[in-house]
């Protein structure tokens, strides 16, 4: 990362006429969306440049010369220590940590400070002074009309969408809904256990940790792509972002579609793109980027084309391939033009069209094909890719998504899901007040922003804008040829599912819908037991019978019952997890005899509870646990 930063830093003061200050500002900006300290000068600089680049986020403090000047920045949340000195006979030291010069006297120390957040410590050698932070920001943000810019140039997707308020949204049919509940993978679970909190507290449903259901891989059940990725986190000492307490410094807001030339310089052109708030789009959202073209004074505009991604149900896996390569093609094509025609901004994939004779290519797959292509030929900085899909419901779908390249998901199926729930007066059994179907759908949203945040955070990342498309994510059980095609550049350790497995999944789920085409009585929504045990429902490593076994062995010291517990426990192990697909390789020529053996109570007193530092519990209750 380091090296990737050095050589962009070094492209943008060598190759445009940016300063080296001007580069830094731009490249990692203090934290400005919800700050009110900032004048509208530095705020108008920072968002026009969040449109030319997105931020390098993360924690950091980065030193930087060029011959002119040298200084150095701390990243927009201050998670790396810097502290500088400034000597009586002028000379200046920054370090990560105090005390670097121990036999300096602190009569010789002028200035004794430490690098703020966000702020830039600045030493011009011409002027032959110590820069404050607000002075050279200030002069950088002031040399172009930005404020003016900004304003000109920018197209909010909110206001856009106020603005076409003539175009009412329609009724909702729920004569379709299970059917659609089942195609998509939706189960009571779900709806029940993670839809309805959100919708009604504005907030993620609370679980226990630890998920002892077997992974997707193993699975017998069908299972959604998103199933199959992991989360990755920063493994650092740090402690991880506050996206609660610290929500000044986060960000969902991004702007996207076409982007201009990173070293021409700074003009209107750069910054003629999209704002998206919120990267779960309403209805109303995606009934406008659908439906209208964004016309500007000075002849520019916004128009996004519409991609099918269903295919013709039972065409099996070569239709499934056959499907991903076209939206592939359509995509380019779309984003290209023609002679006579101009190419999109934006497209937007979506299955709308699934029902008896079509399945829906899942949506994580699509999205991750149409990214990795527009990629490998050159056009993803062209246009943006929304979706329209029917299988995004929690939050991790939607952090995959976004991780994966799309700038916006609609979860219509969900909001439908929503709204019949409403109806059903399941929304007001649950909170013992009524809701309308506009809120429940904001609540919806707001309680998918705060989980994006809360799991950007977990990487140490703040912004949307650095969180998309960085693929932070491990498959687990995932083949090679989906991974290069749809994922390019994941970690996937292990081979497992490939494209005719997933494509019968996708043939499971439609079964599951269209089982019985009688209209007066469509199928129940399905209850597969991903959350709580089900006989016939999906393998737990924890069985009734086994935590019967447990108590047993527990209360009455029963050796037999540990016994049976543990080979329950084993059994289940084989369809859980991936330590139980190993086996011990016994060779009883190398056996030794157990009176040879260390006791147990001898080998325990050679157990450690060391941590990776002192930091995070002190010395004392370190040797106290010891």
């Amino acid at each position: 990362d380091s090296g990737n930063f050095d050589s962009v830093l070094e492209l943008l003061t060598k190759a445009s006429d940016r300063s080296l200050p001007e580069s830094v500002m731009m490249m990692i900006p203090e934290a400005w969306q919800d700050n009110d300290n900032l004048s509208e000068t530095k705020k108008a600089f920072y968002e026009y440049n969040s449109c030319v680049m997105e931020p390098w986020d993360g924690p950091a403090m980065v030193a930087f010369t060029d011959g002119r000047y040298i200084g150095a920045t701390l990243d927009r949340n201050g998670l790396r220590p810097s502290r500088y000195y400034v000597t009586k006979d002028d000379h200046v030291m920054l370090s990560s940590e105090i005390g670097v010069c121990p036999e300096l006297p602190d009569s010789d120390v002028k200035i004794k400070h430490r690098l703020e957040p966000g702020k830039m410590f600045l030493v011009d050698f011409e002027t032959e002074r110590i820069v404050p932070d607000d002075e050279i920001k200030e002069q950088v943000a002031a040399s172009h009309p930005y404020p003016e810019w900004v304003e000109n140039g920018m197209v909010d997707l909110e206001a856009w969408t106020r603005s076409d308020e003539g175009m009412k949204r329609s009724k909702m049919d729920f004569t379709q809904t299970n059917r659609k509940l089942n195609m998509f993978g939706y189960s009571t679970e779900k709806l029940e256990m993670l839809l309805l909190p959100m919708c009604v507290t504005g907030k993620e449903a609370l679980g226990s940790m630890g998920n002892d259901a077997a992974l997707a891989v193993l699975s017998e059940k069908p299972r959604q792509v998103n199933d199959y990725f992991k989360q990755l986190f920063a493994q650092v000492t740090n402690p991880p972002i506050d996206p609660i307490r610290e929500e000044v410094v986060m960000s969902l807001v991004c702007p996207v579609g076409p982007e201009g030339n990173l070293l021409s310089d700074p003009s209107l052109e750069h910054c003629k793109r999209l704002v998206v708030r919120h990267p779960v789009l309403s209805l109303e959202e995606m009934r406008t980027l659908k439906n209208k073209e964004y016309r500007a004074t000075d002849g520019g505009s916004f128009k996004t084309g519409v991609i099918d991604i269903t295919f013709p149900a039972g065409s099996g896996p070569d239709g499934f391939l056959a499907a991903l390569e076209r939206i592939c093609d359509e995509a380019a094509d779309m984003i290209q033009g023609s002679l006579t025609e101009d190419g999109m901004e934006a497209i937007c994939l979506s299955d709308r069209l699934a029902g008896p004779d079509r399945m829906s290519l899942p949506s994580l797959l699509a999205v991750g094909a149409v990214h990795q292509h527009l990629l490998k030929t050159q056009q993803r900085p062209k246009a943006a890719i929304f979706a329209e899909v029917g299988d995004a419901k929690e939050v991790h779908d939607f952090a995959t998504l976004v991780g994966f390249g799309c700038d916006g998901v609609c979860p219509y199926v969900a909001y439908e899901a929503l709204c019949k729930m409403n109806q059903d007066g399941l929304v007001e059994a649950k909170s013992k007040r009524t809701y309308t179907d506009d809120e429940i759908m904001n609540n919806y949203r707001k309680a998918a922003a705060k989980g994006l945040l809360k799991v950007m955070s977990k990487m140490g990342i703040s912004t949307l804008q650095s969180y998309k498309g960085a693929q932070v994510f491990e498959a687990v059980g995932l083949a090679d040829e989906v991974v290069d095609r749809c994922f390019t550049g994941t970690t996937t350790r292990i081979q497992g599912t490939g494209f005719e497995a997933l494509y019968r999944d996708v043939e499971r789920f439609h079964e599951g819908a269209y089982s019985t085409t009688d209209e007066t009585m469509p199928p129940l929504v399905q209850s597969d037991g991903q959350f709580h045990y089900r006989d016939g429902g999906e393998a737990h490593l924890n069985t009734p019978a086994g935590m019967v076994n447990m108590q047993i062995a527990a209360r009455t010291n029963s050796r037999e019952a540990y016994k049976e517990f543990a080979r329950l426990t084993n059994e289940q192990n084989k369809k859980v997890t991936l330590r139980g697909q190993l086996k011990f390789k016994f060779d009883p020529a190398r056996a030794i005899p157990l009176d040879e053996v260390e006791p147990a109570s001898e080998i325990v007193k050679r157990f450690a509870t060391g941590a990776m530092s002192l930091g995070s519990i002190s010395r004392e209750a370190h040797e106290t646990l010891a």
